[in-house]
């Protein structure tokens, strides 16, 4: 990570945020004495290794973006929950199907060159391509997250601190655990191979399977949860964590977690790093089981979870940009990212989350034809919702009314939990949490529990309900990745009765759409270049398609 390294040693002045009371931080990777010897000073610096360290200040060849813009939304793109036009970071490659199969019988190929995503990736994951290398953009922005927790963690122990001196060095050492467990986890979920760094400056060269990278991240929550079990004074706890997590964030289901709702939450990523990096037919009963048990003992209706809102200044996200919903929300004129038709199509008849949340238009928008071959769509996503009472609200661009989910939710976990029992042979059990979280949403649909669905009726409700309640959180293209939806048609992947909208504006009900994408990515060139893998490393590259 020496490239990165040399990336995450920006200067972080507290004078570029508006909101310095809020965001008041100092640089994680150049810690001093006037910034990080006191305990106001250490808890500056914890929640800007964090908020501006790990997920604002990546910039490289040109781009300059938060993490949960273009980085976080490639994964929307690639689950087909959103199409995009625009070409910056390869945005309107990155989700082109391999090829798609209309009702006419018309072969649509992927009108760029060359025609499988894998081979897009591979030609542009070079060190000169700089800002064009769609692979740099995670593996930076996590690798830098990474490292400004370590130096809250090299630091923590060296602070004098008032009060209850334990809890509160405990309360730092789990926010950087925890987001140290994060940072892998996102690494191994989408990467071939990675680095275990606990170094505050400088990396090493020794490449490790995304196997171990994800065993690392379990790790590191962990001890995450261990600090948290050995806080004796929740009130000196609280003040810590009520400071480093901003005012603003701290309303809906964000808030200062206690303890054991931090622990909750844990488990929940725990069951979500399990679930994502395997695929459904190679689930074995004890990997079902172990999903049980964390997802039971995981995050619940009342408790709070890792939000972010935006505020007046945009400090950390802005109301009309820097998330996959703040993108897509608007009319399909006036929206970067378009919803997707399958994403519409995956809401049962009569489901008002639908009519509360997406217009179709008058006309259907049709992108240049060169930049995709399924992204057409006909519908919008409507800013704050039609109104319904009672009913989510998917998109909202007003200031701070749209609630971010940084990591996971209760309707995760709820909908994980689910899962498993479905695959496990209590379908019941996984149809009653369905309908309990259609309910919650508002859906207004009859039951689904006890009627008698069959096992493939069941998993079909899991589908498309964890597609329709889960949107705009960085989960759906693990989710068609593990359910086999990218894999090649000729190896049983893909998606057929499709609707896709064709470049004059015909609807297609039944297509087949071979997406036939790269289920785990190379390690970016951009850290090879720099970090050449040492001895004993592991491979950086998928054998996949070579």
């Amino acid at each position: 990570m020496k490239k990165i390294k040399l990336l995450s040693m920006l200067v972080l002045l507290a004078s570029v945020l508006s909101c310095k009371d809020q965001l008041d931080v100092k640089n994680p990777n150049q810690p001093t004495t006037g910034s990080a010897d006191s305990e106001s000073g250490l808890i500056n610096l914890a929640q800007g290794a964090i908020y501006v360290n790990g997920f604002l200040t990546v910039k490289y060849g040109g781009f300059y973006g938060g993490f949960f813009g273009d980085p976080f939304s490639y994964h929307d793109i690639m689950g087909d929950v959103v199409g995009v036009e625009a070409a910056n970071q390869r945005l309107n490659e990155i989700g082109v199907a391999n090829y798609v199969i209309l009702d006419n019988g018309t072969k649509v190929m992927n009108p760029n060159s060359p025609t499988r995503q894998l081979d897009m990736l591979r030609q542009v994951n070079i060190n000169a391509n700089a800002s064009d290398n769609p692979l740099y953009y995670e593996w930076a922005y996590m690798y830098s997250l990474n490292t400004g927790a370590n130096n809250v963690l090299a630091l923590v122990d060296k602070t004098t601190f008032t009060g209850d001196a334990e809890s509160k060095k405990n309360a730092l050492k789990a926010w950087a655990y925890w987001w140290k467990g994060y940072a892998y986890g996102r690494i191994g979920s989408l990467y071939y191979a990675g680095i275990i760094n606990d170094q505050a400056v400088g990396t090493n060269n020794t490449f490790v399977s995304k196997e171990a990278i994800i065993t690392e991240s379990n790790a590191n929550y962990d001890k995450a949860a261990a600090a948290l079990s050995a806080v004796s004074s929740v009130a000196d706890y609280s003040a810590v964590i009520g400071k480093i997590i901003p005012a603003f964030f701290q309303v809906g289901k964000g808030g200062i977690l206690t303890p054991d709702m931090w622990k909750r939450n844990i488990n929940s990523m725990k069951a979500r790093n399990l679930l994502v990096n395997t695929t459904v037919k190679n689930m074995t009963a004890a990997q079902w089981a172990s999903i049980i048990a964390l997802a039971k003992d995981g995050v619940t209706a009342t408790d709070y979870v890792f939000t972010a809102r935006s505020n007046e200044t945009s400090d950390f996200i802005s109301a009309t940009g820097s998330t996959p919903s703040a993108l897509t929300t608007g009319t399909t004129k006036t929206s970067s990212f378009k919803v997707s038709e399958r994403l519409v199509q995956d809401f049962k008849t009569g489901d008002k989350r639908l009519e509360n949340n997406f217009a179709i238009e008058t006309n259907p928008w049709i992108g240049n034809n060169d930049r995709g071959n399924i992204f057409n769509t006909r519908y919008g996503l409507i800013d704050g919702g039609k109104g319904l009472a009672g009913v989510v609200v998917l998109g909202n661009k007003k200031v701070g009314e749209y609630e971010f989910y940084m990591a996971t939710t209760y309707e995760e976990t709820q909908l994980t939990l689910a899962e498993a029992l479905i695959n496990t042979g209590d379908i019941e059990g996984g149809l009653k949490i369905i309908d309990a979280i259609r309910k919650l949403q508002g859906a207004g649909l009859a039951a689904v529990a006890g009627k008698g669905l069959t096992l493939a009726a069941a998993k079909e409700e899991l589908r498309s309900e964890r597609r329709v309640v889960l949107p705009f959180r960085g989960l759906a293209f693990y989710d068609a990745r593990r359910w086999g939806v990218i894999d090649d048609v000729a190896t049983g992947g893909g998606r057929t009765g499709a609707v896709v909208v064709d470049k004059a504006g015909v609807v297609s009900k039944n297509a087949t759409i071979n997406y036939n994408f790269l289920d785990y990515w190379d390690v970016p060139a951009n850290e090879l270049a720099y970090n050449k893998a040492g001895d004993g490393s592991v491979a950086v590259q998928n054998p996949k398609g070579l």
